[in-house]
């Protein structure tokens, strides 16, 4: 039986995640300074990391080490890229509710 994962649940201290990220804790902290991730916070204050924050800080190293692009370059690729995304998806809302007043209005034809 195949499990799925909430890519969002916050399951890494911030030592694991940097462990598997191979960076410092102080690289995350310093990216969540510059707001470019938001690990989530226990009732302690701790941070912790989800899949998604993973994945994000690995885009974010990416784009750093393999393209040379600097971190302001990378908060606007990130901000943009967010923009793209959140813009594709409205369109597709805005497709189906076409489709949804199409069928309709051959449903009264």
């Amino acid at each position: 039986m195949q499990q799925i994962f909430d890519q969002d649940e916050p399951v890494f201290i911030i030592s694991v995640a940097a462990r598997m990220l191979g960076v410092q804790t102080q690289t995350l902290r310093y990216y969540e300074r510059l707001g470019l991730i938001e690990p989530a916070r226990t009732g302690g204050n701790q941070r912790v990391f989800s899949n998604r924050d993973v994945e994000r800080v690995r885009r974010i190293r990416g784009l750093m080490d393999d393209l040379g692009v600097n971190l302001a370059g990378v908060e606007v690729i990130l901000k943009l890229t967010k923009r793209l995304n959140d813009e594709q998806a409205e369109n597709r809302k805005l497709r189906a509710q076409v489709a949804r007043l199409k069928a309709a209005v051959q449903e009264r034809a």
